[in-house]
């Protein structure tokens, strides 16, 4: 099970594609009921499934507006006896609007807003206290996908026409990007390192970031012609993910 925002459905779109091309003519079915889709091929007895949770902690109805509350993961119920878990956020941390929260609740403090990194690092520890109490690691193996870069900012590779990732053909050339590494990716590696159970982190920033020409572009989100230097095209990116999920998987 896939548990995040839309990179991680990047990366169960990219699985599913992957596993069917492997084996195309194996009979299988694709369902979504609500936030959890599943594709399932019925003669392996095996479920790929994406549960959409942007942030991994809840965000819950209130009189006072919708709050995300950075110490609750009311929604783990699903994330139980499943096999394999590759859990993300991050996409969604730095945006305002409609589909944000309207207040933040931190223990027993409610705040209009906060550093958002700070934010996200608290909510991190709530899915690693969740992770050290809830899960067997003889029943489970536990992934975090890692941070996806975004390429919105041309300045950050040396063009100056701050073009983002319009038109872009060619992969940086190196083995690291300009601006360094990402502050998320790093408050990810800092939560990891804390928990005891065995999570392995899919360190996929640092590859991604010299990807600036991977991305939809201006085909946009779903055919809509309008920017986006976030998502990723198929094939494309997302399948070098998933080559290193199954490199994990099989080490042991």
């Amino acid at each position: 099970m896939f548990v995040g925002d839309s990179l991680s459905l990047n990366q169960w779109q990219s699985l599913t594609c992957m596993l069917h091309t492997a084996n195309p003519l194996v009979q299988y079915k694709s369902v979504r009921v609500g936030d959890l889709s599943v594709f399932s091929f019925p003669a392996y007895n095996l479920k790929i499934m994406f549960s959409r949770n942007a942030f991994l902690v809840d965000i819950v109805g209130t009189s006072v507006g919708r709050v995300l509350q950075l110490d609750s993961v009311r929604g783990a119920t699903l994330w139980k006896n499943v096999d394999v878990l590759i859990f993300n956020t991050w996409h969604w941390w730095l945006h305002t609007g409609r589909k944000q929260w309207d207040l933040i609740q931190d223990g027993q403090v409610l705040v209009k807003d906060m550093n958002r990194l700070v934010a996200y690092e608290k909510a991190l520890n709530t899915w690693a206290k969740w992770v050290d109490t809830n899960v067997d690691p003889a029943k489970t193996r536990v992934f975090f996908q890692g941070v996806s870069p975004d390429h919105n900012n041309a300045t950050e590779w040396g063009d100056m026409s701050g073009r983002s990732c319009s038109g872009q053909a060619k992969a940086l050339s190196g083995l690291s990007y300009k601006p360094g590494p990402h502050p998320a990716e790093l408050v990810v590696e800092r939560v990891v390192r804390s928990i005891s159970m065995p999570v392995t982190l899919l360190n996929v920033t640092a590859l991604s970031q010299l990807r600036k020409d991977g991305h939809p572009s201006f085909y946009g989100h779903g055919g809509h012609r309008d920017m986006d230097c976030s998502h990723w095209c198929l094939a494309g990116v997302p399948d070098t993910w998933n080559i290193l999920l199954y490199a994990s998987l099989i080490q042991n």
